[in-house]
């Protein structure tokens, strides 16, 4: 095997993708510079559509870049797709274990097609098997588990040949919170260990408390990127007050827009949320506001600064579907 280049686990320039469609181009990933160290822990949060598994895909080798470079180990991914695809570990949002196979069997034939002996592939399996508390599914199919058993399988599965980076596709979608927090132990205990590991997630309590650094992509761009910590602090945001009307959003609400310390107002329907440096006091007069205009306030919250509030500055809106 070509020993990889020091330097970057993961690294991209310009990064570029455009698909062509029958309506015309679309630019899913528009210019991304990331750059992930060795054994880091690096989060890309973004909304649905936000160009983060596009940008997965090209790392992984699945997806031609428009533009651009990307290398994973110090391989270029379109240059040298084999060098990168042998370094690299990949968990998708969807489950892709062979339901036909057992537990052991899905780890013992991915260890073999990596090149192992026969007697090194069962032992792995096994290894891995029993690292991720799945031994007593070791004859089981991926069809009779349940969906954080099958998750923590198929991250058993990409760590078969010991890859240098892990990459994580929304890995803890649809599971419940209990098993979500479990396999957040599985990851941390993977990255003590060293290893490297890229994360998608929507969810960002996960990644604080997972990340050690996070990037905030939407329409193919890298909006903001740094530690938990020093996004809240310097990424511009803001206190995020929301409330819901039992009927449309009074007109005097949307003159909050020309208040000092009021960086926007955004009203959807019966909601209107408010981004503003300087929050007090806001929150009683969007109640006010309301009973003036005979209609009632039915919810109501304020999130302080944070990285939730640090994403809706930036992407403008919650989540996407």
């Amino acid at each position: 095997m070509t020993p990889p280049s020091p330097g970057p686990a993961i690294r991209t320039v310009g990064l570029r993708k455009t698909y062509s469609s029958p309506r015309g181009d679309v630019r899913a990933v528009r210019g991304v510079d990331l750059e992930v160290a060795p054994g880091e822990f690096f989060g890309l949060l973004g909304p649905n559509g936000a160009g983060k598994s596009t940008t997965i895909g090209m790392l992984t080798t699945l997806v031609v870049p428009t533009g651009g470079t990307a290398e994973v180990c110090g391989f270029d991914v379109v240059r040298r797709p084999v060098e990168v695809k042998r370094r690299i570990g990949m968990v998708s949002q969807n489950n892709t274990l062979d339901n036909d196979l057992s537990a052991f069997e899905n780890l013992e034939f991915r260890g073999r097609y990596f090149g192992l002996s026969a007697r090194d592939a069962r032992r792995r399996a096994d290894q891995l098997l029993e690292m991720f508390n799945l031994t007593d599914r070791r004859k089981g199919k991926p069809l009779e588990m349940s969906g954080g058993q099958a998750k923590r399988l198929m991250i058993c599965r990409a760590l078969v040949h010991r890859p240098e980076v892990l990459f994580l596709d929304e890995p803890t979608a649809g599971l419940d919170p209990q098993t979500r927090v479990n396999l957040w132990e599985v990851l941390r205990g993977l990255q003590r260990e060293g290893q490297t590991i890229l994360l998608t997630t929507h969810y960002m309590e996960e990644a604080e408390a997972l990340c050690d650094r996070v990037a905030v992509v939407d329409h193919g761009e890298v909006l903001a990127e740094g530690t938990v910590a020093g996004l809240t602090e310097t990424a511009g945001a803001d206190t995020v007050i929301t409330v819901v009307y039992d009927g449309p959003v009074p007109a005097a609400v949307r003159t909050l827009r020309d208040r000092d310390g009021v960086g926007k107002v955004e009203v959807n329907g019966a909601q209107v949320r408010v981004f503003a440096h300087s929050p007090d006091g806001l929150l009683g007069e969007l109640v006010a506001a309301g009973s003036a205009a005979g209609i009632g306030v039915t919810d109501a919250s304020q999130l302080r600064p944070s990285l939730e509030t640090v994403f809706l500055t930036l992407t403008g809106r919650e989540y996407r579907e």
